[in-house]
């Protein structure tokens, strides 16, 4: 978008703007004067928010992203039952204000293209043959729209992009996640109080932020933290940047001064993830967050043997601290527990079940019954979504209930959507993964960083995907946000990107 077309958005918001302040006014008074004084800030702050959202469209992102990991919060606590979730309720607001900053500011604009679009129309051409068999249709339909509003969310980021706003867009990804980082550690050091998630020898708490369970909240710790990395090391890059390039003395570039800040926010805000991370103690997220690292080096260098021997030295240090025993025992004994655990186990029809092992042992078997309902149903699967409507008929012995899914979302997806299914979701991932790939050749260390940063979050969900399924508890939205952006890098051209270029992005 140009900056002629957003000026044209700020006109009509300034010319408009004093017909709606007026009118916000009256009504408060009127309900000041009518409505209990809870509900009447209630209201006034949702004008107040809504109001803002006229003036800046894109923050309505940023609002989604802070509210929607409050799903579980809100369904167990909320004095009343809504409809619809948080986080289903801010995506609509989000198509509502983009709707209207089209008609308004870009009438008659095409809408912006790309190929992470055909990518995720791979994904959900491969998830559609299951509804044939699907036991709920509406199972079914709640699963596939989860695709469709990602794809929603990649149009509405890249419009949004093109209008000089992804830097922003990009920082509320980031400071969701750290928001939940400083519930969930506060929750480590003491302020959970489950009895079920003391660990460290009962001396913390297993960390679960918003999300009810530490599972989600570690799976949205480690797709942010590979994220802001990447944006930390993109700022730092421009930085050293400007000092390679001279002219002004250091302490009067105020471009200089710009970059550094930022790349040390993202810094800081990193270590806050990596801390979260740690603090829910969730061992998929740990593996996959080892993966995201180890790619994230060896992409970062421009020189792939440079990448290469960095990993390489990093694998045999930390072989060696683990081998030795010089980690903290804590951390130390749940490493040990990932071979332990899942090696040697076949059938768990008999297994022998215990404090210590009954948590994996029913993973296990819901594996075991997620292998049970592929082979019956190979092509087609049961139905996307439907692991736990047709569960009871597949369940192992001793474990009748199902846990929503098959914590394995390779095998939930076959379990669901059959070979077809399986292959168009890896066959869309595939070409997202090669997309992100191409875009490491910015020459900008910015886009660079993005990128570099996304396919850290691709490398996390796949890892991690091994052990869970991450497209629960709305973090789906948060995905579609970050391959909107992966939309938005790959974009904008690798060899035509000015500083005044980036100076609209914050502006």
């Amino acid at each position: 978008m140009s900056a002629a077309s957003w000026s044209s958005s700020r006109r009509f918001s300034a010319g408009h703007g004093a017909a709606l302040w007026v009118g916000a006014a009256i009504l408060a008074g009127v309900l000041a004067a009518q409505l209990p004084l809870a509900v009447a800030l209630a209201l006034l702050g949702g004008l107040a928010v809504g109001a803002v959202l006229l003036i800046e469209p894109a923050l309505s992102v940023v609002l989604m992203l802070a509210v929607a990991p409050l799903k579980t919060l809100i369904a167990t606590e909320a004095p009343l039952p809504l409809s619809l979730d948080v986080g289903q309720i801010a995506f609509v607001a989000v198509v509502l204000v983009w709707g209207l900053w089209r008609i308004t500011a870009r009438r008659g604009a095409p809408l912006p293209r790309s190929w992470v679009l055909l990518a995720l129309g791979a994904i959900m051409a491969g998830f559609a043959p299951s509804a044939w068999g699907a036991a709920s249709a509406s199972a079914w339909l709640a699963e596939w729209s989860k695709w469709a509003a990602m794809a929603v969310l990649v149009l509405i980021v890249l419009d949004y992009g093109r209008a000089g706003r992804w830097a922003w867009i990009a920082f509320g990804v980031v400071w969701a996640a750290v928001l939940q980082a400083a519930i969930g550690l506060y929750q480590y050091y003491g302020g959970s109080g489950a009895a079920h998630l003391w660990i460290d020898d009962y001396r913390h708490f297993r960390a679960f932020g918003t999300f009810g369970q530490p599972n989600p909240f570690s799976a949205f710790m480690g797709l942010g933290l590979p994220l802001t990395l990447g944006l930390a090391w993109g700022h730092a890059g421009r930085a050293w940047q400007r000092v390679r390039r001279g002219g002004s003395p250091w302490w009067n570039d105020r471009g200089l001064h710009q970059e550094a800040t930022l790349a040390a926010l993202y810094a800081l805000c990193a270590a806050a993830l990596l801390a979260g991370l740690i603090a829910s103690w969730g061992r998929g997220a740990w593996l996959g967050f080892g993966g995201a690292g180890a790619v994230m080096v060896f992409f970062a260098p421009r020189r792939r043997w440079q990448g290469a021997a960095l990993v390489g030295a990093g694998a045999l240090l930390a072989l060696g601290l683990w081998l030795a025993g010089a980690l903290p025992g804590a951390v130390q004994a749940r490493i040990d527990s990932v071979f332990g655990d899942f090696v040697g186990l076949q059938d768990v029809r008999g297994a022998p079940i215990n404090d210590v092992n009954y948590a994996t042992v029913e993973r296990l078997a819901h594996w075991q019954a997620a292998a049970e309902m592929a082979s019956g149903h190979l092509w087609m699967g049961v139905g996307l979504g439907n692991y736990e409507v047709v569960y009871p008929d597949y369940a192992l012995p001793r474990w009748p209930n199902a846990l929503g899914h098959a914590h394995n979302d390779y095998l939930n997806i076959l379990a669901e959507a059959g070979l077809v299914g399986l292959a168009g979701y890896l066959l869309g991932w595939v070409w997202i993964v090669w997309g992100t790939l191409r875009s490491l050749r910015h020459r900008d260390p910015l886009w660079r960083g993005l990128a570099l940063g996304l396919l850290g979050t691709w490398t996390h969900l796949a890892v991690h995907s091994t052990v869970d399924k991450l497209t629960v508890n709305n973090l789906f939205l948060h995905l579609g946000v970050m391959l909107g952006l992966l939309a938005w890098v790959s974009n904008v051209s690798p060899y035509h990107v000015t500083d005044h270029d980036y100076a609209e992005h914050w502006h």
